[in-house]
């Protein structure tokens, strides 16, 4: 069954428009978790910060991903500015990431598809190839990249420069930490946003993996909804869970692989 077979059978246009209950959520999801870690952090409290940083890092990725497929809702200067701050946060140019992320929609797993190498790997690789996929994600983006893609990048990443500069020259332990768990959720990037959602589909590449475990996708916050993502990728996050029970309905036959 081709992509626009699919498109006729589920009825998905309704679920692009967000409510503005739904706009806030999507804009708004990673405050409380930075707000905690960082009064965490700076109380020296830095264990107890960790699942807070570390949600922070899962919701932040849900918001520039939603970012890249303009589905937070907002304007074009908003969605912006939100990938701009998260870049920051984050300590990586999200619009290199962007860049390489809507090539991934175009060449799922080809030879082009840069941001997609580790699905071929074992899960152990795709962790130890981490560092090289970011470094890989910058480079790509200045070479192939338009004007436009390549001074975001550079601002974001000089803005990062910045930030890191200040944070160690004055010797800000909260912020320190803050750094340091962030590189470590983008070294892993390869393994969790890759690996986890596309190993061995390589002969379906559209047919991405996806969970369909409930406590699982709260947890994750539907970040797992892999299939339904690439097969739509228009519908928002907080429209998935809807979206993946109308594609149940309409295309049972559809083989769905469990993310974990």
């Amino acid at each position: 069954m081709t992509h626009q077979e699919l498109l006729k059978k589920v009825e998905w246009k309704d679920l692009k428009k967000l409510t503005w209950r739904e706009m806030l959520i999507e804009n708004n999801l990673t405050i409380p978790w930075f707000v905690i870690s960082i009064a965490l952090a700076y109380s020296g409290s830095y264990i107890l910060a960790l699942p807070f940083s570390a949600f922070f890092f899962l919701t932040g990725l849900r918001q520039v991903h939603n970012g890249f497929h303009n589905s937070l809702g907002t304007n074009k200067f908003l969605t912006w500015l939100s990938l701009y701050i998260n870049s920051v946060l984050m300590l990586v140019s999200i619009h290199a990431v962007k860049f390489n992320h809507i090539r991934h929609h175009k060449y799922c797993l080809s030879e082009d598809d840069y941001e997609g190498k580790s699905a071929n790997m074992t899960w152990y690789g795709a962790i130890l190839y981490g560092p090289v996929h970011m470094f890989l994600i910058h480079k790509v983006t200045w070479q192939l990249g338009n004007k436009s893609y390549r001074r975001n990048m550079a601002l974001e990443l000089i803005s990062i420069a910045v930030f890191v500069s200040i944070t160690f020259y004055f010797k800000i332990d909260f912020l320190i930490y803050h750094i340091i768990v962030m590189l470590i959720g983008e070294f892993l990037m390869a393994f969790f946003a890759v690996w986890t959602v596309h190993h061995d589909t390589h002969e379906s590449p559209e047919y991405a993996r996806t969970q369909r475990s409930w406590w699982k996708n709260k947890l994750t916050f539907s970040m797992f909804y892999h299939l339904e993502h690439h097969l739509f990728p228009a519908v928002p996050t907080i429209k998935l869970p809807e979206l993946a029970k109308r594609i149940d309905e309409a295309l049972p036959e559809i083989e769905k692989k469990n993310t974990f």
